[in-house]
């Protein structure tokens, strides 16, 4: 039951992809360690090995190289452009910022840092820019997701997260999704694999 917006830019079908590697290694018994299967899943998608990793954690490399976090819990206000934007297209945009300097995981903390994407994705998809202007009034740190499509602020609880999202204009949509601290099967997962 598919509920992510294709061309959001929240990981959807990588989410899928893990989850089906995930699975597979399960019902078949193949005894493959997280390591392994992470890098069955780099093969598919930089964006699957993060879901297979299934915690909270700073990405580096292609995607594939991992520090764990302990971050505070989170609330995540969601807005969702009726905009499909293809990755593509944003990543081979000749305007696209190529000499941002890397972020280290020592020297990163939530709300540190910036989307290059963003910038060709709004000045191309004026819905997503309308989206993320009206969310940066409550949220000066919100952000656009990877490519995009959507956009997102955290919040420090739900409630306040819903406040904002009550007073969401007609014609935009969005929801409120709380973060985890690791995948929720995390736990019977732990079983089938060695860390």
């Amino acid at each position: 039951d598919k509920r992510l917006p294709m061309g959001g830019g929240l990981g959807g079908g990588s989410s899928d992809a893990a989850t089906v590697l995930l699975a597979l290694n399960h019902l078949w018994q193949t005894g493959l360690t997280r390591p392994q299967m992470e890098k069955i899943g780099l093969a598919l998608g930089a964006d699957v090995p993060v879901f297979i990793h299934g915690r909270n954690c700073f990405a580096e490399g292609v995607g594939e190289h991992f520090t764990d976090l302990d971050l505070p819990p989170t609330a995540y206000l969601v807005l969702t452009p009726a905009v499909h934007v293809p990755t593509a297209a944003i990543f081979g945009a000749p305007d696209l910022k190529r000499d941002t300097p890397a972020i280290t995981a020592a020297g990163w903390q939530p709300s540190l840092g910036h989307n290059d994407l963003e910038t060709v994705a709004c000045s191309r998809f004026p819905a997503v820019a309308e989206h993320l202007a009206w969310l940066k009034r409550y949220v000066p740190t919100a952000m656009m997701t990877g490519s995009g499509a959507c956009v997102f602020a955290a919040f420090a609880d739900r409630n306040t997260a819903e406040s904002v999202l009550s007073q969401l204009p007609s014609g935009m949509n969005g929801w409120v999704a709380e973060g985890l601290a690791e995948h929720p099967k995390e736990k019977n997962l732990q079983k089938d694999w060695i860390s």
